[in-house]
């Protein structure tokens, strides 16, 4: 029964603890001083001095909240830190505002019109700040009595001794907040906040006078002074939603369970305008405040020609996000046009924009990054290691050379190690090919692959120079 019931345990610490490491969870914030300096190697960036830098001034002008509709495209080779930077800004604003992340190429796979996408991935970036007034009840519970019908049917009925540090009262309870407070499992000593419309309840912790040394209390229990002044006091509670939430819950008939279905569809845009004209009067009445957020468009050189208009003419609303995109694209054909242009992006757009630049890692800056995702990943590598997967990394790509972290980590487990040395990093590289050496593999069998293109180039040079010694014998026969 005992041993059963072990393994019970063990099973439920390990389904509820489900932790996954994605390409950027290592990264912290912009990793910038007092001044707005950036630091070498700082909250999981490393090197992309000017680039921060330059990022560090665009988070001063969100937190501003005075200025939107401006872009930022920031350019660079693949595996420079472009998605990166952006995701290090998101970071920095915090939760309060707004952040949507997107790619260009998912306007395309979306059951609506791409404008419709880009519309709700804008509003998506707008935040509305609402204040509204409350009256609560706050204080320490120093008796909660319930009294139960003796024949066990019927509704109960209790009373609640409140206190602060200024005053005592008692309340007479009914059915529904007794079952509030048993809910939240209430005993005498706790502080509670009790909101008077609703009736629901919120316990805060437990009062400092009431701890003892033969209380049963884990670690998890936090305690806090008696509250003081009166018990019934007004509060202001601060909601914050975008205006696409707001969009939904006001388009569809059963409301903010819209919110869940995920299955917004179209919004008209006549629901759209009644939303902006409220929320105007909200802002005039004081009632709220609007929230520029920032909306990150990645691969921004998948859009075409009718979404770069569409941001062009979006971006000029007053009701606008900061738009940042990131693209690796020199110059190249604006896609759904024969027209080329720097980035891929219409050049009257690109003049819309201030352009960040990211430059390529240095090897030392490599074994720096390389180091922060091992200590991300719970990887011990050794010195030696580190440094040959950095100069596999300058060699090839950074992805490639994070990517033989995880790989040369589970060989290390399968001979039941624990640090990563050279032998694992060269059994992995020779196991898993980078681009370059795939690439010659396929030239070297190319007669062995269907449809290869190298194999398809050979043949036709060989035709093309039977061709050209046809043209030269018939101009021979023919002077002749």
């Amino acid at each position: 029964m005992s041993a059963a019931a072990v393994a019970k345990v063990q099973e439920v610490r390990e389904i509820s603890r489900v932790e996954r490491i994605g390409a950027h969870s290592h990264i912290r914030g912009l990793g910038l001083d007092d001044n707005r300096e950036p630091r070498n190697v700082s909250q999981g960036l490393v090197g992309q001095l000017k680039a921060r830098k330059a990022m560090g001034v665009v988070l001063d002008m969100i937190k501003e909240e005075k200025i939107a509709g401006r872009s930022v495209l920031l350019a660079g080779e693949p595996g420079t830190g472009k998605t990166a930077i952006a995701m290090a800004l998101a970071q920095a604003l915090g939760s309060d505002t707004p952040f949507t992340c997107m790619s260009g190429s998912e306007i395309y796979s979306l059951e609506m019109s791409k404008t419709e996408a880009l519309t709700q991935a804008i509003r998506k970036s707008i935040g509305v700040r609402i204040k509204e007034e409350s009256e609560i009840i706050e204080g320490e519970v120093v008796e909660f009595q319930i009294e139960r019908p003796v024949t066990g049917t019927g509704s109960k009925v209790g009373k609640l001794t409140m206190r602060t540090t200024d005053m005592e009262t008692v309340y007479d309870l009914g059915n529904k907040m007794i079952e509030a407070l048993l809910k939240e499992k209430v005993l005498a000593g706790d502080v509670v906040t009790i909101d008077v419309a609703s009736g629901k309840v919120n316990k805060i912790g437990r009062s400092f006078t009431r701890s003892r040394d033969y209380d049963a209390s884990g670690p998890q229990t936090r305690f806090v002074q008696c509250p003081e002044g009166e018990l019934q006091k007004r509060k202001e509670v601060v909601h914050t939603v975008t205006l696409h939430e707001i969009d939904v819950i006001n388009s569809r008939t059963h409301g903010f369970l819209a919110l869940f279905s995920g299955d917004t569809g179209e919004i008209k845009s006549e629901v759209r305008d009644q939303i902006n004209c409220k929320v105007s009067e909200w802002r005039e009445e004081g009632k709220a405040e609007l929230l520029a957020g920032v909306l990150f468009i990645d691969e921004v050189h998948m859009l075409d020609i009718e979404c770069f208009s569409f941001l062009n003419r979006a971006l000029e609303n007053e009701i606008a996000p900061i738009v940042i995109t990131a693209t690796n694209r020199g110059v190249t054909n604006i896609r759904g046009t024969n027209y080329k242009s720097p980035h891929g992006v219409p050049l009257d757009l690109l003049d819309r924009m201030v352009i960040i630049m990211t430059q390529p890692y240095s090897e030392n800056e490599l074994e720096q990054i390389l180091k922060i995702r091992a200590e991300e990943e719970d990887c011990e590598i050794s010195k030696d290691a580190l440094s040959i997967l950095a100069k596999i990394s300058k060699s090839t790509s950074l992805r490639y050379g994070i990517q033989l972290i995880t790989t040369a980590h589970l060989v290390c487990r399968k001979r039941k190690a624990t640090e990563v040395t050279v032998d694992d990093v060269k059994k992995v590289y020779r196991l898993f090919l980078d681009e370059e050496r795939s690439t010659q593999l396929m030239k070297e069998y190319q007669k062995e692959y269907m449809f290869d293109h190298y194999a398809m180039t050979d043949a036709e040079n060989e035709e093309d120079k039977q061709d050209d010694s046809m043209e030269v014998q018939n101009d021979s026969t023919l002077s002749t």
